[in-house]
C-alpha cells in the first residue's frame, strides 16, 4: 500500500461572497436608519391647564379649468383677486396659503398668482394630486 498518495480533505470554506453579504446589509441597516425619523429630538415638554390649540387654517386660492377664481370656495373676478386676498389674510398672523391650480391652464395664471402673494409677502404652497 502506497500511504503517499492519499488524498486530503480540505476544509477551507469560501467566504469571499459572504463579504459582498455583509457590506450590502450594513448600507441597507445605514439607508433604512436616517429615513425612519431624521428629525428627531426628544423633549420632555411642559404641562399646560388649558386644552386651547392654535389651529392654521390655510386660505385657499382655486383655479378651475374654465379660469374662474375662488377664495376658499367663494367666486372671485381675477381682478379682484389681490385685494380680495389682502382682505382675507388680514388678521391672520403668518398666512398660508394653498393654491389649486388646474393642470391644464396656462402657466402664466400661476405666475400671477405668485407675484399677488409676493406682494403680500404670504408663504405660497401649491397643491397636487398623487400620482398612483
Amino acid at each position: 500500500m502506497d500511504f503517499s498518495r492519499r488524498r486530503k480533505i480540505s476544509s477551507h470554506v469560501e467566504t469571499g461572497s459572504m463579504n459582498d453579504i455583509m457590506f450590502f446589509l450594513m448600507l441597507f441597516f445605514l439607508i433604512v436608519s436616517t429615513m425612519v425619523n431624521p428629525n428627531v429630538i426628544k423633549l420632555m415638554l411642559p404641562n399646560a391647564k388649558s386644552d386651547v390649540q392654535m389651529v392654521k387654517q390655510p386660505i385657499t386660492v382655486s383655479v378651475n379649468a374654465a379660469g374662474e377664481y375662488f377664495i376658499d370656495k367663494q367666486p372671485v373676478a381675477p381682478e379682484n383677486l389681490e385685494s380680495a386676498l389682502a382682505q382675507s389674510l388680514n388678521g391672520i398672523d403668518q398666512p398660508t396659503v394653498v393654491l389649486r391650480v388646474d393642470k391644464s391652464l396656462n402657466v402664466q395664471k400661476l405666475v400671477d398668482i405668485l407675484e399677488i402673494g409676493n406682494k403680500l409677502k404670504v408663504k405660497m404652497v401649491m397643491a397636487t394630486q398623487d400620482s398612483k
